[in-house]
């Protein structure tokens, strides 16, 4: 006991120094250095976010830039990230909305710059598929002197993601379904484990179908219920959204605290549900196919605006319109979305919610589990293929620990403060790998410039760096071997 209360003591204290005090600021302050000096690429290439959406080309190697999109919104969003907006509503007031809009638009601009930079130093790996993410961008970018970061971030990943994470999200499935449909815990656990093993045994491209199928399935069920209860209350929504402004900026008091606790919650509760600058997105952005490192960094921005403009805001309108909300109550969030749809749409609509969940958490898994082989396969360079088979086994055994056993979730306390570090060790790398983003956003926009429609990445003007010249194409790899 004396140990373990010195462990949990240990990452108590790496919680308070990395989202208790350096993690936040660092977030918003970076966020608005590379929004300024990118010169607010977000909202110039907003428009072009959404041809991902059409894009189905693979190339030689990867997955479809729309799958990496979809992988990265099944991470991104979930039952997690309702239970955010439900919670910063309750603590913060309804002003926490506005900053939560603030800092996704911040983040989106971070998205671009960490999915560039994933993109850029990608590697092809020994099956042909692509990978990197920030443990690659911090060995190849920065040098083998940082390779002690990119070895922390790689390790924080792998058990924060694919361990804490994945036990949360097979706690919540269960938990949902005993209460929702009196189906037993270890049922529960049992098709988890069937669903969840079929797809991450399948590798990457599995995973990319698998979501291509449930992502969209998924947050249309959701978003259809949330903007039903919205258009039932529509005539109510402009004052709720003039509210919500005057909430953000301390006019209008609504809970203790006043703007102070409505600005913390709501930057708080934005950055945990988008992940923007957390490093975990780069590593899906940087197993797709791209024609330029900017164009997937453009696409991955998307998911951030999905997750907070779109699921997250239909979230609040739904909780405040829908008459359940108690300014300051202590409430579990998943139970405050539910009690918003019963009370508008009835008792069916908490089943509906039960089964949307249970997508939600299939798509984080996924996700969740892919962190954890991306981190393998940058630790360990020999027997890559028996590590892989043993992380997934272990994988499986966690998701159905955490569905059956209630309090399964308390042994994983380490998942957020190792996630803090991964997250400051992201962002380390991003500030001074910047000047190379910038270098590609800056080409990215000459070609626009030029006439050129797609921007393509020319290898050969990068061949200074440690980059795979495989990752880019035969063509590039073929030239530089012949001295073009």
């Amino acid at each position: 006991m004396d140990v373990m209360h010195y462990i949990e003591t240990f990452f108590t204290k790496i919680g308070d120094l990395t989202w208790g005090w350096s993690l936040v600021p660092m977030l918003v302050i970076f966020g608005l250095l590379f929004t300024i000096v990118g010169r607010f690429a977000q909202f110039r290439y907003f428009s072009r976010m959404f041809a991902v959406l059409r894009n189905t080309e693979i190339g030689d190697k990867g997955i479809t830039p729309r799958q990496a999109l979809l992988v990265s919104i099944g991470g991104r969003v979930g039952g997690g990230n309702i239970a955010s907006v439900a919670v910063a509503i309750s603590i913060g007031g309804p002003g926490a909305v506005f900053w939560m809009w603030s800092v996704a638009l911040i983040g989106m601009m971070t998205s671009i710059v960490e999915c560039s930079l994933a993109q850029l130093y990608k590697r092809t790996d020994n099956e042909g598929n692509f990978r990197g993410g920030p443990a690659t961008y911090i060995l190849h970018g920065l040098g083998k002197d940082y390779r002690w970061l990119a070895v922390i971030y790689a390790i924080s990943l792998l058990l924060s993601f694919s361990i804490g994470f994945v036990a949360f999200q097979g706690n919540t499935v269960a938990g949902s379904a005993l209460e929702s449909f009196d189906i037993e815990r270890w049922i529960s656990g049992l098709l988890l484990v069937i669903a969840g093993g079929f797809i991450v045994f399948g590798g990457i491209k599995r995973i990319a179908k698998a979501a291509d199928i449930v992502i969209p399935i998924m947050a249309l069920i959701y978003v259809a219920m949330a903007l039903l209860v919205i258009v039932l209350n529509i005539t109510e929504l402009p004052a709720l959204i003039v509210t919500i402004v005057k909430n953000a900026f301390g006019f209008e008091a609504v809970v203790g605290g006043g703007i102070g606790v409505a600005i913390e919650q709501g930057i708080k509760r934005g950055l945990f549900s988008n992940e923007a600058g957390l490093g975990s997105a780069p590593n899906i952005a940087a197993t797709a196919y791209a024609t330029h490192p900017v164009s997937q960094g453009i696409s991955q921005s998307l998911s951030v605006f999905i997750d907070t403009m779109i699921v997250c805001s239909v979230t609040a309108f739904m909780i405040l319109l829908s008459g359940v909300y108690q300014p300051g109550a202590e409430v579990d969030g998943i139970v405050l979305a539910q009690q918003a749809l019963t009370n508008q749409l009835g008792d069916w609509s908490q089943y509906v919610l039960t089964i949307s969940l249970l997508l939600f958490a299939l798509s984080s898994i996924m996700y969740n589990y892919y962190m954890g082989e991306n981190a393998i396969n940058f630790l360990v360079k020999q027997n890559i293929k028996p590590a892989t088979f043993i992380l997934r086994l272990v994988v499986i055994a966690i998701l159905f620990i955490g569905a059956v056993a209630p309090t399964a979730t308390t042994v994983f306390f380490f998942a957020d403060p190792l996630m803090g570090v991964l997250a400051l060790a992201n962002l380390l790398a991003l500030i001074m790998l910047f000047p190379r983003a910038k270098r590609l956003l800056d080409d990215f926009a000459g070609q626009l410039k030029a006439g050129v429609k797609e921007p393509l990445f020319d290898a050969q003007e990068y061949e200074k760096l440690d980059i795979d010249l495989s990752a880019w194409g035969k063509k590039a790899m073929q030239d530089t071997l012949d001295g073009k």
